[in-house]
């Protein structure tokens, strides 16, 4: 179960995160190119720039706690990253301004890094990615927006299918996911960093809980029923060919905004609020 898209527009220019994607990206082509030949030099780098929990403990290396969430160990780690932070980050730096959504994605990069390092302080290991803190981007979105849509797109044996599920399904599978890997995995060893991403998703809520209770906390859950706070728009499928996936757009209904995108043979998808809810802890009736 892999995620493409959500179905929540964002209303400002995401500049931060379209600037954190390309500044990964250019990080990545700067060293991985010419160093993945060679393992040695490759270590070597890292062993630099990565982070490493024992030398942290010790005292030196601090410095990597930050510049370890600007690397990736290969072309799959980079793109899996930054699609996830495609998909979720606009929409959070919409609700807590370009600033504020930056320093934001630092505190929880760098608590995941924590997070990590107690899970296991004496590891040699280095950890590079910026999973952690975009796990954080992903916890602050389950709490905003615990009923957008998700896509997903799911590979079983030959059948290739896109389903879409409230966001609270979806995040809250990942997030159990991590914890459980992370419980059967041996942490000093190599593999992925699951506690980075369980400590990195849970400092993202803690650290957008101030921004939730300042849009009015359990309220703001039952004026919108958890889902994005775009009263005024539809959303439909339009689509591209056959050999594309479809591109979902935004409708606006508003007396402000330009009239109707007529898309020939597109499919309308019902509004959220029009079908029967599902069950979840966000799903609590408007007072009034």
């Amino acid at each position: 179960m892999f995620p493409i898209r959500d179905h929540n527009p964002s209303n400002r220019t995401p500049f931060v995160t379209w600037a954190l994607i390309a500044i990964n990206i250019v990080v990545f082509l700067s060293y991985y190119p010419t160093l993945s030949g060679s393992e040695r030099l490759l270590m070597a780098f890292f062993d630099d720039w990565a982070l490493v929990p024992r030398e942290v403990v010790s005292g030196s290396d601090g410095h990597t706690l930050v510049t370890s969430m600007f690397l990736h160990g290969g072309w799959m780690h980079l793109i899996g990253n930054m699609l996830f932070l495609w998909i979720f980050g606009d929409n959070m730096e919409d609700q807590f301004g370009h600033l504020r959504f930056l320093g934001f994605y630092l505190a929880a990069g760098i608590a995941a890094a924590v997070g990590q390092i107690l899970a296991a302080p004496a590891s040699l290991v280095p950890m590079v990615g910026a999973s952690g803190a975009i796990a954080g981007v992903m916890g602050a979105y389950l709490l905003f927006f615990p009923r957008a849509r998700i896509d997903v797109l799911v590979i079983i044996v030959v059948l290739i299918k896109i389903f879409t599920i409230p966001a609270w399904i979806m995040l809250g599978l990942w997030f159990a996911l991590q914890l459980f890997n992370g419980m059967a995995m041996d942490v000093a060893g190599g593999g992925v960093a699951y506690w980075a991403h369980a400590g990195g998703f849970v400092a993202g809520v803690v650290l957008a809980l101030p921004v939730w209770l300042r849009r009015g906390g359990i309220s703001f859950w039952q004026k919108w029923h958890g889902e994005p706070p775009h009263a005024a728009a539809d959303y439909v499928i339009a689509p591209r060919g056959p050999l594309s996936l479809p591109r979902v757009q935004r409708v606006r209904s508003s007396p402000r905004a330009a009239a109707p995108i007529a898309n020939v043979g597109a499919t309308r998808i019902p509004r959220s609020n029009a079908r029967k809810r599902l069950f979840s802890p966000w799903n609590t009736t408007p007072k009034g």
